[in-house]
């Protein structure tokens, strides 16, 4: 059983929702964030078990890792724009920050588990619909690149250390924390917040791009499930729905659930962006045996209800 975890990360998305899951089920939890992308709306409780640092110190306080079972790394740069503008930074956080990680986690005779949240930008443009985790990952941005890096640089400490190790790809994840101002956010908080302002959403491009969203809560319980499962050891998982859906039908989705007269303004398509991208969820339901729980539409409302 894993009873203490350390979250790097802890005030992002993911990581935020995982350290309140993890606190809720009165587990010791210890946060690392060096508030670079930190949420809206955390509870301050969040505070209290976070550590301001970085990943990248290689003089990390040691008793940090004092008595850990496991590690999920979290923290990264996340942001694809702002990798091409600064791929050294880039590759400083989701490189070098990784492995700086792993050489700490190989020395912890104790540690069940280091589990690393990569991203499906690892794969690049699909070649074959849905994408399997074999799927062939080339990149389309220094962010992909990076990240598959963190990914191989994972793998081979589990090779070579015996490391105890995961990885996880998660899609299109949303919540109610992502902040819509910030050039982090995600396509949803970003049409949330306009409809919020009784404007029109503003879809990049001609709207037929695809994509598979999943609830940070489902993303949440798989990483639950990994920590606690033999058989997620050394490998990797999609995290996803495995369900496409447009932009143009997720604008009329929130703008339909809202009940507002509004009508999405279709603007310059962005440079080098994937055309389409869903996840393949067999792998997962055969090893873990979960599902996501929470369908698009209800995720949605949640999210339209808080925003009003």
């Amino acid at each position: 059983m894993v009873n203490k975890i350390l979250v790097t990360g802890s005030l992002g998305q993911i990581g935020s929702y995982l350290c309140e899951d993890f606190m809720k089920h009165n587990m010791d939890v210890v946060g690392l964030d060096n508030r670079s992308n930190e949420c809206v709306a955390l509870p301050k409780e969040l505070e209290k078990i976070t550590i301001m640092d970085d990943i990248r110190n290689k003089k990390l306080d040691s008793s940090l890792f004092d008595d850990i079972d496991a590690i999920v790394h979290c923290a990264a740069q996340i942001s694809v724009e702002d990798s091409i503008k600064n791929p050294i930074y880039d590759a400083e956080n989701n490189i070098i920050g990784t492995i700086n990680l792993l050489q700490i986690a190989a020395k912890l005779p104790s540690l069940k588990r280091f589990v690393y949240i990569s991203s499906a930008a690892t794969y690049g443009n699909p070649i074959t619909l849905p994408i399997a985790e074999s799927h062939p990952q080339n990149p389309s941005s220094p962010y992909g690149l990076s990240k598959l890096a963190g990914e191989r640089y994972v793998n081979i400490y589990h090779t070579i250390h015996k490391l105890p190790t995961a990885v996880i790809r998660p899609f299109n994840v949303y919540s109610k924390r992502a902040d819509p101002k910030s050039p982090y956010s995600g396509v949803i908080s970003k049409f949330l917040y306009c409809i919020k302002e009784n404007k029109p959403p503003l879809i990049l491009g001609d709207g037929k791009q695809t994509r598979d969203f999943i609830h940070v809560n489902d993303v949440v319980q798989m990483i639950r499930v990994v920590l606690e499962k033999k058989e997620a050891i050394g490998e990797t998982f999609n995290c996803g729905c495995g369900k496409p859906i447009t932009i143009n039908e997720l604008a009329d989705e929130i703008i339909g659930i809202s009940g507002k007269n509004l009508k999405p303004i279709h603007t310059k398509e962005r440079k080098g962006e994937i055309k389409h991208s869903y996840a393949d969820t067999r792998k997962t339901k055969k090893i873990l045996k979960i599902e996501p729980k929470i369908e698009l539409r209800d995720g949605l409302k949640e999210l339209v209800n808080t925003n009003e």
